[in-house]
């Protein structure tokens, strides 16, 4: 089993930058480009109030945990759970600190609502793989929490799942070794990216985003 070292790691949070579009990944992985939009911006002030580890609460069967740092040398990736909640069940891992067993059970948060991209379900997955190699556990099922519907929306880890995750991120490590930023072919959600103009889509030449801007950048000096 191929383990990758700490240092190769990609961040998981990047898993739904890929399946949304690869080119936007690499923009913001590999050429290191990040622009905010309203969504972003929205999202990330959802995730800091979800990500505040100083929140822990525990009432009876339910322990919940924020902002937990997840890894997998695996698969090469590390993280952070927006939630983690532990049940009280038979079949769970013991808990420092606590009596009983418990199982994990992982919650992420999204500021829209639901859709069919799938690209929520691959993150979620991708933690609940991550919490089963740290804590060794089967984790079967999670929660996606949706803000503008305010509902839980319960995702099961199928294989079909998990092997899209596998899939997905062995392609994020063979890109990210070449340093290579792919093309894709412009299509409506381009419009809703927050890397629009950076990401020139329809200018599709051979050189880099960067290499474009700081000739640009040059040009203008």
């Amino acid at each position: 089993m191929t383990m990758y070292p700490e240092e190769e790691w990609l961040s998981l949070s990047g898993l739904q930058h890929f399946k949304f579009c690869r080119r936007q990944w690499a923009l913001i992985h590999i050429e290191q480009l990040w622009a905010e939009n309203y969504r972003t911006a929205d999202g990330s002030l959802m995730h800091q109030r979800a990500h505040d580890a100083d929140l822990r609460e525990s009432r009876g069967d339910l322990i919940m945990t924020r902002g937990m740092q997840v890894f997998s040398p695996t698969l090469g990736i590390s993280g952070q759970c927006d939630v983690v909640e532990f049940h009280r069940d038979p079949s769970g891992i013991p808990l420092q600190g606590h009596e009983d067993l418990w199982k994990p059970f992982p919650v992420e948060y999204k500021r829209g609502s639901p859709n069919d991209r799938g690209a929520d379900e691959l993150q979620l997955c991708a933690q609940a793989m991550c919490l089963e190699e740290m804590l060794c556990t089967d984790i079967p099922v999670g929660a996606l929490y949706y803000g503008e519907t305010r509902h839980r929306q319960r995702i099961e880890f199928s294989k079909a799942l998990r092997d899209e995750v596998c899939g997905c991120i062995k392609a994020m490590h063979d890109l990210y070794h070449r340093g290579y930023t792919p093309k894709v072919k412009p299509s409506k959600a381009c419009n809703a990216c927050s890397l629009k103009d950076a990401c020139l889509p329809r200018l599709m030449n051979i050189r880099s985003v960067t290499e474009y801007l700081q000739e640009n950048m040059e040009g203008r000096s």
